[in-house]
């Protein structure tokens, strides 16, 4: 278990932070004038300049914005070419928007917090409901609408005990400030292959009755299990359903969508629990299908919030042989 989350052979990384991690969108300067510009603007002046810089975007970077409507492709395939290209700008906006709302969200008051949240989908309950049983829960997402917000959801609405499970960034200073903002937010922050004894963590973690928050639509070198999403065969995180297995710990599939200005639908759904009777293999298999299909219908729902700005299809697809 160990390897499967400290050890990934590097070749496997590569494409997916050749094309996402390491592009001028996710780099230090960028992220840190945002996190400035954001705080010192008007909120409407920072939409504004996220609406003409994402437009620039859109036009600038032809190829994440191919990627962008490429991937489009299995959800909506009745859709155009030019169609998608176009519902590939919505991405970039949705995206700029979701980002200045979270930014703006470190500075909100206790009583700010709790109104950016629609908690109708009884998210509360459910995590009150499996932290009684006291072994912790593990959130599993994708990287889709603004799961960075959550954190704020957790510590501050909720006050749950939250510890995110982070890969490091290419840009260090991209790290620094992401773990940053998460430190403002009371949050735990565990990079994966920091060292042998990340899986070991996460158990302690969970024993502590700590809620561990995992995005898992992207898989890290061999620690992966092979999933149908959108017709598709593709690798998802095998990490949390191995813990869960392992654990008891159940997986608590949950969005943060976008709804307005800082203004989010909560969709925290019914827990799953790994089958520990069954065989290991097959059970976490079975668990992680099944996140898989909750996080499909919430992007055929908007497929816009879905952020993958890199041939998600070609790289995280299962090899026929």
């Amino acid at each position: 278990m160990t390897d499967s989350v400290d050890t990934p052979p590097r070749a496997a990384t590569e494409p997916v932070r050749g094309w996402w991690s390491k592009h001028a969108l996710n780099s230090g300067l960028i992220f840190g004038l945002t996190m400035r510009g954001v705080r010192m603007l008007p909120r409407r002046v920072s939409y504004a300049i996220g609406y003409v810089g994402t437009w620039m975007a859109w036009r600038l970077m032809p190829q994440v914005t191919a990627a962008v409507a490429s991937n489009l492709a299995p959800i909506c395939p009745a859709a155009s070419a030019a169609e998608r290209r176009t519902m590939a700008l919505r991405t970039y906006r949705s995206y700029a928007d979701d980002t200045i709302d979270f930014l703006r969200s470190l500075t909100a008051s206790d009583e700010e917090s709790r109104q950016m949240f629609d908690l109708r989908q009884r998210s509360g309950e459910i995590f009150d409901r499996v932290l009684r049983e006291g072994r912790g829960a593990i959130v599993v997402t994708g990287h889709y609408a603004n799961w960075e917000i959550g954190g704020i959801l957790m510590s501050r609405v909720l006050n749950l005990p939250l510890t995110v499970l982070a890969m490091a960034e290419a840009d260090p200073e991209v790290q620094r400030m992401r773990n940053q903002t998460r430190d403002l937010m009371g949050i735990e922050t565990l990079e994966v292959r920091q060292s042998m004894a990340t899986a070991l963590k996460i158990r302690e973690t969970l024993a502590r009755n700590r809620v561990v928050a995992m995005l898992v639509d992207r898989h890290v070198g061999r620690d992966r299990v092979a999933v149908t999403f959108f017709g598709c065969r593709v690798w998802f995180l095998q990490t949390p359903a191995l813990l869960a297995y392992l654990t008891g710990a159940p997986l608590v599939p949950c969005f943060l969508e976008r709804v307005g200005p800082s203004a989010f639908t909560t969709v925290a759904l019914e827990p799953i629990y790994v089958d520990r009777s069954a065989p290991r293999d097959r059970a976490i298999e079975a668990a992680m299908q099944r996140v898989a299909t909750c996080l499909e219908e919430r992007i055929r729902l908007k497929p816009h919030l879905w952020y993958a700005f890199y041939p998600y299809w070609e790289t995280s697809a299962v090899s026929a042989s």
